[in-house]
């Protein structure tokens, strides 16, 4: 460090080789270790007992999602990011990896991406053109640029979503088909 408080020299941010997945790693044959809630693993015990009518199983509820992902729009139609929220969930159920992703990850996802769906919706409906309000000539409208801002923030968002799903996933993991978003586009 600096005498004025600034770092210098060092390792470059994200230099070097990247990680590899885990689900890779364990078919080549090699360990990997998984993230865990509760700390390092326990060995198991292999010893059975009768366990009479079968084991107590406990299973992780999903957490609902928050008001303002099913908020109403200013015209009368709710945003619909409480259904991403709940399909990429089940996503991640899927995929055994829900303890490791946070609640509020997922809310900022699915808000980014309803709020992508609601600025396509509205290119669609307006047009890609706009009417200066001073001048009144043409300009681009302002749905586009908020579209792509939504979509990167959805994108950036999501990719911190599935490299936690890489790292720690131990079956074949597959992003999210592209049906809910036809679905939402598709239902005007």
């Amino acid at each position: 460090m600096a005498r004025d408080g600034t770092n210098r020299g060092g390792r470059r941010v994200r230099a070097g080789s990247k990680p590899e997945p885990l689900v890779d790693r364990l078919a080549d044959g090699r360990t990997g270790r998984v993230l865990s809630v509760d700390g390092p693993p326990e060995p198991y015990d292999f010893t059975g007992i009768d366990t009479d009518e079968g084991a107590l199983l406990s299973g992780v509820d999903m957490p609902e999602p928050s008001a303002y992902l099913a908020a109403q729009q200013r015209d009368g139609t709710p945003l619909g990011a409480d259904e991403i929220y709940r399909e990429t969930w089940e996503w991640l159920a899927d995929k055994g990896c829900t303890q490791f992703v946070s609640k509020r990850l997922l809310e900022a996802y699915a808000q980014s991406f309803a709020r992508f769906i609601q600025c396509e919706k509205a290119i669609s409906d307006f047009g890609l053109l706009g009417k200066h309000p001073t001048t009144g000539a043409a300009i681009a409208s302002p749905f586009v640029a908020m579209s792509q801002s939504f979509q990167k923030q959805a994108n950036v968002l999501w990719y911190e979503i599935f490299d936690i799903v890489k790292a720690n996933c131990t079956t074949d993991y597959t992003p999210l088909p592209s049906d809910p978003m036809e679905r939402l586009l598709q239902g005007r």
